[in-house]
């Protein structure tokens, strides 16, 4: 019981983590600084708590609640940074298929 149920919620974090990754690529190549901010400070950091990434969940705390940022340029440069980060993250957290229970 407890492996079915360690399979699902880690299923659903790596499912969240990839919706959250595209919507986080795709705002940040449409330049939509508002969005952008919104995932990385709300979604980003929700997610990265609730998978146990606490370094990740204070990276994109930092980005936005830290000193202003002097340029749109820096800021994005730091959004591509998370972008790397929750990269490494989805490979942290891939689930090998399991074999059928007999």
């Amino acid at each position: 019981m407890l492996r079915c149920t360690m399979n699902t919620t880690s299923s659903h974090l790596q499912l969240g983590l990839e919706d959250l990754l595209g919507d986080l690529v795709y705002a940040r190549r449409t330049g939509d600084v508002g969005r952008v901010a919104l995932l990385a400070y709300c979604e980003l950091r929700r997610w990265a708590r609730l998978a146990g990434e606490e370094k990740l969940a204070e990276q994109s705390a930092e980005l936005i609640t830290q000193t202003p940022h002097a340029n749109r340029q820096e800021f994005m440069a730091h959004v591509d940074e998370l972008i790397v980060e929750l990269e490494r993250a989805r490979l942290r957290l891939a689930v090998p298929p399991t074999a059928p229970l007999t």
